[in-house]
């Protein structure tokens, strides 16, 4: 069944848009559906797209690139600061390792704080699409989007799926991409990356005030993006 709920126990609506643009958070853990969705949902309404997890990835895979440790402050820290325009392939983004060191990289608090206004430029002043047309706003997924980047954004998401239910997808990803993994590994993977990014001192995963909870572990991708888009269309005023 699908799980949609407001988590202050009421639905909002909350008008079309004035002269700011429209920002709009997804938050949730990996393998969720969040960055399928947010994608997707970009696209349809014309919205710029940022995966912010992209930008931790990207620090974790300098850190690693330069031989160093995901786990130390200092070489973290620097990475951050050149993350943001860094090009990097995003095959070389979505291994498990950078994965792994992303979410290490990800509890550090100076590399939250030095990825943290290039994430609310972006949602501020969101770029052009790629046709050239003006966005209407702006769409970030990540782990805190709703909670500490942009915490008065017009909507909020929480994503989320069984443990057991993100692992297959990671599990499969991971298969297609012909690196070595096993379902057990995986799934304990993702208990580990749930835990330490639930319980980080510096802006831990949680659904954020006012958060609508969508539980996509029973949803197929079309059925997921039917119910965040009918949020989406609410909270925008279509």
């Amino acid at each position: 069944m699908c799980q949609v709920q407001d988590l202050c126990g009421a639905s909002r609506h909350l008008g079309r848009s004035g002269a700011a643009p429209v920002v709009i958070a997804i938050d949730g853990p990996g393998a969720s559906g969040k960055g399928t969705l947010a994608r997707a949902l970009a696209t349809r309404y014309g919205l710029a797209f940022l995966d912010t997890g992209a930008l931790y990835r990207k620090t974790a895979w300098l850190v690693l690139h330069e031989g160093g440790n995901p786990e130390d402050p200092v070489a973290a820290a620097r990475a951050a600061e050149g993350a943001v325009n860094a090009d990097i392939p995003d095959a070389a983004l979505r291994t498990a390792a950078v994965g792994t060191a992303a979410s290490q990289v990800a509890a550090i608090p100076k590399v939250r704080a030095a990825l943290l206004e290039a994430q609310r430029a972006f949602a501020h002043t969101p770029p052009p699409l790629a046709d050239g047309r003006p966005a209407r706003g702006a769409i970030l997924d990540g782990r805190d989007i709703g909670t500490v980047v942009c915490p008065d954004a017009r909507l909020k998401l929480f994503v989320t799926a069984t443990p057991e239910v993100r692992a297959e997808r990671r599990y499969r990803e991971l298969r297609q991409r012909g690196e070595a993994a096993t379902y057990d590994h995986v799934l304990a993977d993702v208990r580990v990356r749930d835990a330490r990014d639930a319980n980080r001192d510096a802006a831990p995963m949680k659904p954020a005030p006012g958060a609508h909870l969508l539980d996509t572990s029973d949803l197929s991708i079309e059925a997921a993006l039917d119910a965040a888009a009918a949020l989406v269309e609410r909270a925008m005023g279509a």
